[in-house]
């Protein structure tokens, strides 16, 4: 296919426009960790350790979460591309079903989440504390999954302006929450780790509640019926959300569970190592988030040419986005190299975990570019339902690859912390190389058109 010069400029102007408030939404989303972290640092490397930790577990209800509900962007922009809107309001009740069942489960495995601080490790001193923040956080899992639900609506109509809002919003709350909870003033105890557990649960109630309304009242959606009685459960339209959104699930547990995986590893090596690993750990987050947000838009630009059935249009959409993507990282690389101990020294005045997060954020700069090209292109394959293969391609790369690796050279060779992170440089470039591999081959042949979940489009009366 030769390159048309203006369309890929066309293309690169959509993504960003969509892009720009979904980067915004992630960038708030994950902030509410580092508000968390920050707040937790400034009462003490303790405090800071267990918040981080317990975060680090809840982490996996999140992205089970995000992952499952991630089968709705392409739904949607699907139907939309196809002409199909009116089937849009049926399909996202099942979607509420699948949030409401899988919310219900999340929080019962937050709340029994334990286990998993002895299977790997953590220091005994940490325990109680982490154990109080899962315990308060775990009540916000089902707001947590009908928040997905309607993000993925929202999103998958092109229209990410309230996800940024909700998003935003709650973390504007969340800070004066938070630091009253947690050091106890206007007349509450000092509760630590369990008050930033609460907080982040009163404000992911809020922001769901608020989004609710919003989508049922604004004019945007109102041709979708969605104030009607809700349809009842439908097996085979729930099982087709499933089909697409548990693969992406494990997708990104693959993912997140080989960084949290690390991060209760770690928790072998003491406090300060883990707090330096979690400040790090955060900071990546935070410039994961931008390409994060733009995979989401490409999920987007994908599908909407993927339901009008056009195969040039699948590939600018995908190729202009991973473009896009490497721009990005390229700034976040930077900034870690060339400022590590600048950035430490925002999250905690210690002098030992400026030092070693310093090192940490060195290699974080390293494999900016790898975690870039993997999560762009997981997005224009989600955009194309193809989400079994990628399964496949994760596993491989994060835990025959990244999780081996780390070990080895983390207690094997001796090199701690660092060598972990060497895991995941290693990890991350191998699921980037199979991943872009798997979206050029597939966007090339346009074989996706023989899939039958894709719709097939409305013919145009002109």
């Amino acid at each position: 296919m030769s390159l048309d010069r203006a369309r890929a400029r066309r293309e690169i102007g959509a993504t960003i426009r969509l892009a720009l408030p979904m980067i915004v939404a992630q960038l708030s989303a994950i902030g509410t960790n580092v508000v968390d972290a920050v707040l937790a640092g400034h009462q003490g490397a303790h405090t800071q350790a267990a918040v981080v930790t317990g975060a680090s577990i809840w982490v996996l209800a999140i992205v089970t979460g995000i992952g499952t509900m991630m089968a709705v962007p392409p739904t949607v922009a699907q139907l939309d591309g196809a002409g199909r809107r009116g089937e849009v309001g049926p399909v996202f009740h099942q979607a509420l079903y699948i949030a409401w069942g899988l919310g219900l489960l999340l929080a019962i495995g937050v709340w029994h989440a334990s286990p998993l601080m002895s299977l790997f490790g953590v220091v005994a001193s940490m325990r109680a504390d982490v154990e109080a923040f899962l315990h308060a956080i775990a009540f916000a899992a089902p707001a947590l999954t009908t928040y997905f639900a309607l993000r993925g609506l929202s999103d998958g109509l092109s229209l990410p302006r309230p996800s940024m809002y909700f998003s935003f919003g709650g973390l504007l709350v969340l800070a004066p929450l938070g630091y009253v909870l947690m050091y106890g003033k206007l007349g509450f105890p000092v509760m630590g780790a369990r008050g930033s557990g609460i907080a982040t649960a009163i404000v992911l109630w809020l922001e769901m509640t608020g989004f609710a309304i919003y989508v049922l009242n604004h004019r945007n959606y109102r041709d979708l019926n969605l104030r009607t009685r809700m349809a009842p459960p439908d097996r085979r339209q729930i099982a087709q959300l499933l089909h697409v959104g548990v693969p992406m699930a494990v997708t990104l547990l693959m993912e997140a569970g080989l960084f949290v995986a690390v991060a209760l590893l770690i928790g072998r090596l003491g406090e300060t190592v883990t707090a330096s690993h979690h400040v790090a750990l955060n900071v990546a987050s935070v410039a994961f988030m931008i390409p994060l947000g733009l995979s989401m838009a490409i999920t987007v630009r994908v599908g909407n040419a993927a339901g009008r059935r056009d195969v040039a249009g699948v590939r600018y959409a995908g190729m202009s986005g991973i473009a896009l993507v490497l721009v990005t990282q390229c700034v976040s690389s930077g900034v870690m190299l060339l400022f590590p101990a600048a950035i430490a020294r925002l999250y905690t005045s210690d002098v030992a975990v400026i030092a070693m997060a310093s090192q940490l954020l060195v290699l974080a700069g390293f494999f900016q570019f790898s975690d870039g090209i993997q999560v762009a292109s997981n997005g224009a394959l989600r955009g194309l339902k193809d989400t079994r293969v990628p399964m496949v391609i994760t596993l491989f790369a994060y835990w025959c690859v990244g999780m081996p690796i780390g070990w080895y050279l983390a207690f094997v060779h001796g090199m701690g912390a660092r060598g972990m992170w060497m895991g995941l440089i290693a990890g991350l470039s191998m699921a980037a190389i199979l991943l872009f591999a798997r979206f050029w081959r597939s966007s090339a042949r346009g074989r996706w058109r023989e899939d039958p979940e894709i719709p097939t489009p409305v013919p145009s009366h002109t």
